[in-house]
């Protein structure tokens, strides 16, 4: 796997909404994460997403603790909730989580462990 350290997001990588209707091919997660840090260079954006996770996680934490199944779904709501409304607000793009559901899942917690080592910007 690419270190995200040796990534660099560059502006021109962004795709433009129409753009962004079509469909790329990914032959791995590897592969999708640089475009998946392409579409989060809106700094608001990324504090929505890191925000929409750790609601996530506490909706779970919450869930294990009490029990009650309902947590989960108030944390999931809650994420991609926020992460939504970054996307549609803020970056102006469609979420690749409509296109790419499982790798989209996976860039969030990659994203997510990178904001918190400092290796993408918070």
């Amino acid at each position: 796997m690419t270190s995200p350290a040796s990534i660099t997001v560059v502006p021109d990588m962004a795709l433009t909404p129409a753009e962004n209707d079509t469909p790329l091919t990914f032959a791995s997660f590897e592969e999708f994460y640089p475009f998946y840090l392409s579409q989060h260079q809106d700094q608001t954006c990324r504090r929505l997403h890191f925000v929409g996770s750790s609601l996530g996680l506490l909706g779970l934490g919450a869930a294990v603790v009490t029990g009650k199944k309902r947590y989960i779904a108030a944390g999931i709501a809650a994420g991609y909730g926020c992460a939504w409304v970054g996307h549609f607000f803020f970056e102006k793009n469609k979420p690749a989580t409509f296109q790419y559901p499982l790798y989209s899942f996976m860039g969030d917690w990659v994203m997510y462990k990178d904001m918190l080592t400092g290796k993408v910007s918070l």
